[in-house]
C-alpha cells in the first residue's frame, strides 16, 4: 500500500470516529439545552465559551495547529449553538 493510500485509510478511520463523537457531542448539547430551558438561561454563554476554548487550546500539543484548531472548534461551537436554538421550543 502506498503512503497516500495508508494516509487516506487513516483519515477515513478518524473521520468515522469524528462522526460518532460529533453525534455524541450533539446529544450532550441537547442535555445542556434542557437544563438551560428549565432554568430560563440563554443559549449563548460567552464566559463558558471562552473557558471551553481556553481549556481545549491547552490540550493542543502542536502549537502550529493552533489557528486551525480554533477555526475547527469555533465551527463546532457555532453548530452547537445553532442546534440549541433550533431545538429551543
Amino acid at each position: 500500500m502506498s503512503l497516500i493510500d495508508e494516509a487516506r485509510k487513516k483519515i477515513n478511520a478518524i473521520d468515522e470516529e469524528m462522526v460518532r463523537l460529533f453525534e455524541e457531542r450533539m446529544a450532550a448539547v441537547l442535555d445542556v439545552l434542557k437544563y438551560k430551558k428549565e432554568h430560563n438561561l440563554a443559549v449563548f454563554d460567552s464566559k463558558r465559551e471562552e473557558e471551553i476554548i481556553k481549556k481545549n487550546l491547552s490540550l493542543l500539543q502542536n502549537e502550529k495547529l493552533r489557528e486551525y484548531y480554533l477555526e475547527f472548534f469555533n465551527a463546532v461551537l457555532t453548530s452547537s449553538k445553532r442546534y440549541q436554538e433550533d431545538n429551543y421550543e
